[in-house]
């Protein structure tokens, strides 16, 4: 849903099933932005992602932990998909 409302939005948005799957496709397509979905993710699993070297956005339950990680921003459950599309859009656009 996330990825047809960026479509929407004039972005153009790719999604991945693992974060194993989003990594072995870098060397062919380097994001500008990964939203991330925390729920079942620990710390060693997602630290690839940061040595990309692009702003992470975490989407995060109550009891998920990100403060070790330096995310560009984390958004807390319930967030709908435009508001996500709204922070994605933010982080992209220079000010």
């Amino acid at each position: 849903m996330l990825r047809g409302e960026l479509i929407e939005r004039g972005l153009d948005a790719v999604g991945y099933l693992s974060i194993g799957d989003a990594i072995d496709a870098l060397p062919q397509r380097r994001p500008d932005l990964i939203v991330i979905e925390l729920r079942g993710q620990t710390p060693a699993t997602l630290e690839p992602l940061f040595r990309i070297g692009v702003p992470v956005i975490a989407i995060a339950g109550a009891n998920d932990s990100e403060s070790s990680l330096p995310f560009t921003a984390v958004m807390r459950r319930p967030v709908s998909i435009g508001e996500i599309a709204q922070r994605v859009l933010a982080t992209l656009t220079p000010r």
